[in-house]
């Protein structure tokens, strides 16, 4: 194996979420409080890349605190009732991981609860270390502080560690702790985003078996 440890994001990176759960819960949302929204699918995905979930949400839809917090209330009981399958080719990949000796780390936009059942209601080896969205936003990906206590917890050097992530948020997180980036390009076909993932990431996976084969586990 190339790596001794993976730093994983969690939607749409491991389970197959925002199409299924957080853009149906973003349009019943915004149904509820706005009248309804005209933002795809791609323009959803793609705003959640760049600028990133809160700037979408506070300059682009315009969303004042008050309705951040009732934002939040309604995703989190929505998520609660809605749990995303996970890519079969990933499940069987991480386990290959796991069982090659190596760690499986999860840094994530969603709280780790939500992670951490998502793991069990899919079968997936569960994580050694997991970061969720209720870490303070002061050390919360895109911040560097996530990545750098795994390296720190499990004596780790920058160069055994692949982070791998959809978004800009983890390529940018990867980035300012000096770990190699894959991007996670299976979720969708979003133009954007995949191009400049492939300008500015040294790795690029259009296939979880392209990561496979990155990590040295596609036999």
């Amino acid at each position: 194996m190339n790596y001794r440890c993976l730093i994983l994001d969690h939607d749409d990176t491991v389970v197959d979420s925002t199409a299924t759960v957080h853009y149906p819960a973003f349009l019943a949302f915004m149904k509820q409080f706005r009248g309804g929204t005209d933002v795809t699918l791609e323009q959803y995905f793609t705003y959640n890349f760049s600028p990133g979930v809160l700037p979408f949400f506070q300059e682009i839809i315009g969303l004042n605190e008050e309705e951040l917090k009732a934002e939040e209330a309604f995703w989190r009981a929505y998520v609660r009732r809605h749990v995303p399958q996970a890519y079969p080719a990933m499940k069987d990949l991480l386990w290959k991981v796991r069982e090659a000796g190596g760690l499986l780390c999860v840094v994530s936009h969603s709280f780790s609860d939500y992670v951490r059942r998502d793991y069990e209601a899919n079968g997936l080896p569960e994580p050694d270390m997991l970061f969720g969205w209720e870490v303070p936003k002061a050390i919360r990906k895109p911040e560097p502080y996530s990545v750098l206590a795994i390296l720190d917890r499990y004596d780790l050097r920058p160069e055994e560690v692949l982070v791998v992530d959809d978004l800009k948020p983890g390529y940018d997180m990867a980035a300012a702790a000096g770990v190699p980036f894959a991007a996670a390009g299976w979720a969708g076909d979003y133009p954007a985003v995949e191009s400049f993932m492939r300008a500015h990431c040294e790795h690029y996976c259009r296939t979880i078996g392209e990561l496979a084969a990155l990590i040295g586990l596609n036999g």
